[in-house]
């Protein structure tokens, strides 16, 4: 019978190896299908988007800006002429669906203060996102640059817009990530050094959190064919990946290396990790995946992202720790200790007994006096929480970005120029219900007439419509190019597309504040046409619908959560009141990571440290909703350690009083261990230069902090004592909820 499980473990192993193997090589590809570019699904930014590729067939669907700087002005003589050459040569690039520039419009809104001038470039790709067009455009205008140069030393051709923007943000994310594996790898593998104090026992759960990464990245590069993906998938998944892996890697080495320390054999004592740990990382990666399951029901691309990748790296961390590891664990035996450290003592069962010791003694501290710790833990705990109160969810005012990046640098001569808000412009299509607006005065009149009122507003530097190109002349129409009118005027003639350039003085909120206004105000109020509709996207409408999705998805993910948390609890421990705890405690962990986010970003206190200086002034949207999800599971991990071993220590006779601290000698000094390597993986990711990703990494970092240590080995345990026979009701002591080898976690 042993030897039948013996030969099944490497047969299934040797299948996970080998599929992971397969995989391997897909990973360094990801990250060409994953986009950064943010998708609301339904929401009116990305109907416009749609209405604009499928019904006026716009060859401005996807835009860059090519900022020309250094040559004569646009309208002189000597400007078109050395301009001429640039635009052909944008016309003649693979993958430019359409260029605008002065030499098309002789209109003011391409002559930017100063001199400088930019042309508008429609993209369209076939071959995967637009994105991907990027790296030939730089190279067109690099060597364009260099032909010039000669004459005009002081030329820049530099591309910005949404698309490089987003382009230069994924070289920046990827850069976070071989940032934060180089500072991760050492110092995981140095905690793992100390934990076990031998180098071929460190490196296995290493091996596991490395290889949970490349596959997880492998597999979402191949969703992305298929579902809009984020590159913060790559993020989360070497977050994730090595947190979780390395974490359930070390579990399952610490049990094995204590049976061998019991003289069991090597293939004895991988069946007993296996069964005394791997039953219980099942149940782990369950209570994460929930958090995760959760975040696909937001219809955001981002979110849904960090989902699908949460539920993959979860899934392959628990599948590649209960399949690889026993079987490799079988093979070494007591071998495991190969390349002991000197400095570090072997961990054998009198070291175990020392620790444990030394925390039996804590936890008769806390029984003894529960409401002293109670009040002292607690107090600080809700000061830090109730900061929640002041989290502002908006996107972050001022320049985030990378300063480096080409396409940043050209966002800022934009704005020097005075036309920044050509990236940042509303897209307002308005469409009439009867009337085409080419054959109607009155639609033509009222489109006329809604484009100067917009125009009037104190927040709009200009206003593009068909009546500002055609000069409110509707006989003129015809004169316009097939490429204008198609950008301008739906094919069927009853939709216009109204650009709204804002000033540059008007703040990224000032600008959602507006799409708001002009929603709320509706298209009759604004042409005078009754049954007229409207539709507002461009960036400012992003954010206003990302802003939106989140505060009205937030508390359905909420309940989804901590429901679905709840009855997991309660079917393991049959109390209510261990589950009612367990998520309570949670929820307040939870508002404490957020409380410091908001002191040290929002509020900037400390923020200089981390490479922010000055406060952001609010957090991004997907923070909160994202680490929410990500941290209830975590630390609910190590909630159902310590309850479970408590619950053990009274189903074998002991009293609650002593029954605690023995739950704590057996669990507490693993919980630390495993925070401490997830702190240090989430904390090196707030040395990036993402701020979206130095957001998530310092909340997730310092809420495993508090949990593993405010929450876990002082509030808890006093709640526990003054909780007494209370903890276990209706059934936990009469019934046993779980098999004690499948929550035996030390």
């Amino acid at each position: 019978m042993m030897g039948s499980m013996h030969m099944r473990r490497f047969w299934v192993a040797g299948i996970v190896l080998a599929a992971a193997l397969v995989l391997l090589p897909f990973s360094f590809h990801a990250e060409r299908s994953l986009e950064t570019a943010t998708r609301v699904e339904g929401s009116q930014a990305d109907t416009v988007r749609n209405e604009l590729a499928d019904r006026f067939h716009s060859p401005f669907v996807d835009q860059v800006v090519l900022v020309v700087q250094g040559l004569p002005s646009a309208d002189s003589a000597e400007g078109a002429q050395t301009l001429e050459p640039i635009v052909t040569g944008l016309k003649a690039q693979p993958g430019v669906s359409g260029v605008v520039s002065y030499l098309d419009l002789h209109d003011p809104v391409f002559l930017g203060r100063g001199g400088g001038t930019y042309v508008l470039i429609g993209l369209s790709s076939a071959d995967g996102p637009v994105e991907s067009l990027v790296p030939g455009l730089h190279q067109l205008a690099s060597s364009l640059q260099d032909k010039l140069k000669a004459h005009y030393p002081a030329i820049k051709l530099q591309l910005s817009g949404e698309i490089p923007l987003n382009f230069d943000i994924r070289k920046a994310s990827a850069d976070d990530v071989r940032r934060g594996e180089s500072l991760v790898i050492p110092a995981t593998l140095a905690l793992l050094l100390v934990a076990f104090g031998s180098l071929v026992a460190a490196l296995i759960p290493l091996a596991i959190g490395e290889l949970a990464i490349a596959t997880t990245l492998a597999i979402t590069g191949f969703l992305a064919h298929r579902w809009h993906l984020s590159i913060l998938v790559q993020n989360l998944a070497t977050m994730l990946g090595l947190g979780l892996g390395i974490d359930y890697g070390l579990l399952m080495v610490s049990r094995f290396r204590e049976a061998i320390s019991s003289g069991l054999n090597g293939s004895e004592a991988a069946n007993v990790a296996a069964r005394q740990a791997g039953k219980t990382l099942i149940i782990s990666a369950s209570t994460v995946g929930i958090g995760f399951l959760a975040l696909l029901t937001v219809p955001i691309s981002e979110i849904r992202s960090i989902g699908i990748a949460g539920c993959v790296v979860a899934s392959l961390s628990v599948l590649l720790t209960n399949t690889l590891v026993p079987a490799l664990l079988s093979l070494l035996g007591p071998r495991i200790d190969l390349g002991k450290m000197p400095f570090t003592p072997k961990l054998d069962s009198h070291r175990a007994e020392c620790i444990g010791v030394r925390w039996r003694l804590w936890g008769q501290v806390i029984v003894a006096h529960p409401w002293i710790a109670l009040v002292l833990a607690g107090i600080p705990l809700l000061l830090l929480a109730m900061q929640v109160r002041h989290l502002d969810t908006s996107v972050p005012e001022g320049d985030w970005l990378p300063q480096s990046a080409e396409s940043v640098q050209a966002l800022h001569a934009l704005e020097h120029m005075d036309r920044g808000g050509i990236v940042e412009s509303l897209r307002i299509i308005v469409e009439f219900p009867k009337d085409s607006i080419a054959q109607s005065d009155t639609a033509w009149n009222a489109l006329d007439n809604m484009t100067k009122r917009l125009e009037k507003d104190q927040r709009a530097d200009r206003v593009i419509s068909l009546t500002t190109i055609a000069e409110s002349n509707r006989a003129s129409l015809p004169e316009l190019s097939r490429e204008t009118r198609r950008t301008l005027l739906s094919s069927d003639g009853h939709a216009a597309l109204i650009q709204v350039l804002p000033k540059g003085a008007v703040t990224l909120r000032e600008q959602v504040d507006w799409v708001r206004e002009l929603r709320k105000t509706g298209a009759p109020a604004l042409t005078g046409v009754p049954g007229t509709t409207m539709l507002v996207g461009g960036i400012p409408a992003l954010n206003a619908d990302y802003e939106t999705i989140i505060r009205d998805r937030f508390p359905s993910v909420m309940a989804l959560v901590v429901g679905g948390t709840f009855l997991a609890l309660l079917c393991g421990f049959r109390s209510i009141f261990v589950a009612v705890k367990a998520i309570a405690l949670n929820l307040v962990s939870v508002a404490a990571a957020f409380g410091a986010l908001i002191i040290v970003f929002q509020h900037g206190y400390g923020s200089r440290f981390l490479g922010v200086p000055g406060g952001t002034g609010s957090i991004f949207p997907l923070v909160p909703i994202v680490t929410f999800a990500i941290v209830f599971g975590l630390s609910m991990d190590y909630e159902v350690f310590l309850v479970a071993r408590v619950l053990e220590a009274r189903r074998s006779g002991l009293n609650e009083v002593e029954a605690i601290p023995e739950g704590m000698a057996r669990t507490a000094g693993l919980i630390t261990s495993a925070a401490a390597i997830m702190i240090v993986v989430f904390a090196a990711f707030t040395f990036g230069g993402f701020l979206v990703v130095k957001m998530i990494g310092f909340t997730l970092a310092v809420a495993v902090l508090i949990d593993a240590t405010i929450v876990r080995i002082v509030v808890g345990p006093a709640l526990l004592r003054l909780a007494g026979d209370w903890n276990w009701w209706p059934g936990g002591l009469a019934t046993k909820p779980i098999d004690s080898h499948l929550l035996d976690k030390s």
